[in-house]
Order: C-alpha cells, then structure tokens, then sequence
C-alpha cells in the first residue's frame, strides 16, 4: 500500500471522529444523558482532528460559546493543515 495512502487514511479517520464526536455530544447536550469530556474531544483535535473537530462544531452548532473552543479548534486547524502539507511534501519525494 502506497504511503499516501496511509497518510490519507489516517488523516480522514482522525478528522471524522472529531466530526462524529461532536455531533454525539451535541445529541447527547440535547437529550441531557452522559456527555464526551472535554478533555477527550480536545485530545483528539490536538493528535490531528482539530480540522473534523471545528467543522463538526459550526455543523453541529456545538461549543460555539466556549471561548477555548471558538478560539482553540480554529487555531489547531490552520496549525494542522500547515502541517499536514509539510507532511504531504516529505511523503511525495
């Protein structure tokens, strides 16, 4: 298996389960039963989730008054991108 794709797959993973995460914790905020820490959904967007973590939190209209969230996660995410085309340069020579 290419090493692209790899980087691809892990990349789409971790992203998704920031968007999921935030979508279940919004449904389960709506439905007042056991919620994701945030200490958890913070641990995913900073290990390469924080781009999947703020789309899920504009989608899902959730977290958008906690100021380390609205500041945090699109902080993370231009972060991430910045280095996930580094990586991306590295694996293509």
């Amino acid at each position: 298996m290419p090493k692209e794709w790899i980087f691809y797959a892990v990349l789409i993973g971790i992203n998704l389960i920031g968007f999921l995460l935030m979508g279940i914790d919004k449904k389960r905020a709506r439905q007042k039963q056991w919620r994701i820490k945030e200490s958890y959904l913070w641990m995913v967007a900073i290990f390469g989730g924080a781009v999947g973590s703020f789309l899920g939190m504009i989608f899902f209209h959730h977290k958008t008054k906690h100021l380390s969230f609205k500041i945090g996660f699109p902080l993370f995410a231009i972060l991430q991108i910045a280095i996930y085309a580094y990586v991306y340069q590295i694996l293509l020579k």
